[in-house]
């Protein structure tokens, strides 16, 4: 969410399709009062990691890029996860 162009607040989540379901499987927030990724497993569980990035606009484009670069290495981790 911006204000006045500056963001103020923001959630990036990663969602796959998964048999016909959309499944969130990394989410990155400002919740809590402090910025984080949450890792999202199939059982409910979730890990949340703690970034340390004082601007909400880097936090943003951290976010972004992470999962831009990052997003086929998270859906085969939580696919592992499922067939554990």
């Amino acid at each position: 969410m911006t204000k006045q162009g500056k963001v103020v607040d923001m959630v990036v989540q990663y969602e796959t399709l998964l048999n016909n379901k959309w499944t969130p499987i990394v989410r990155y927030d400002c919740a809590h009062g402090f910025f984080h990724r949450d890792i999202l497993f199939p059982k409910g569980e979730k890990e949340k990691q703690t970034i340390v990035i004082t601007s909400l606009e880097d936090a943003l484009n951290y976010a972004e890029q992470d999962i831009k670069d990052r997003w086929e290495f998270y859906k085969e981790r939580y696919i592992k996860k499922i067939k554990k």
